[in-house]
């Protein structure tokens, strides 16, 4: 097993790595939507904090040697589920017709008060 980090994502705000490599899984921990440059929230807005726990998953998984269309799984946490049209639709946008397995909790709240968060696997093969 190895334990990695990405540059291009924010900093973990606990003591935790951002992923971990179990021969050809990546394991990515759940992403807060923090722009990575000045770690705060980017937008009170479920949406657009779901657009940037994507993009910082993202990042992580390809600072990792994957892709994309090889996120396998991401699990989706959210503190309120009538936002859940509205982040399934930046969902829908990011992965197009790639469709990951997924879980969606409904969570009574997140760290930092984000209402979004999101974990990921991905194959690096």
């Amino acid at each position: 097993m190895k334990l990695t980090s990405s540059k291009r994502a924010p900093k973990a705000v606990g003591p935790y790595s951002h992923a971990a490599i179990l021969s050809k899984t990546l394991c990515v921990s759940g992403q807060l939507p923090l722009d990575p440059k000045t770690m705060h929230m980017v937008s009170e807005d479920a949406a657009e904090q779901a657009k940037q726990c994507l993009k910082n998953g993202l990042a992580i998984v390809e600072d990792a040697g994957g892709t994309k269309a090889r996120i396998a799984r991401v699990g989706v946490y959210v503190t309120d589920m009538t936002d859940f049209d509205r982040i399934n639709g930046v969902y829908e946008a990011f992965f197009g017709s790639h469709k990951p397995a997924r879980l969606c909790v409904a969570v009574a709240a997140l760290p930092l008060a984000a209402k979004v968060e999101m974990e990921f696997i991905a194959d690096l093969s």
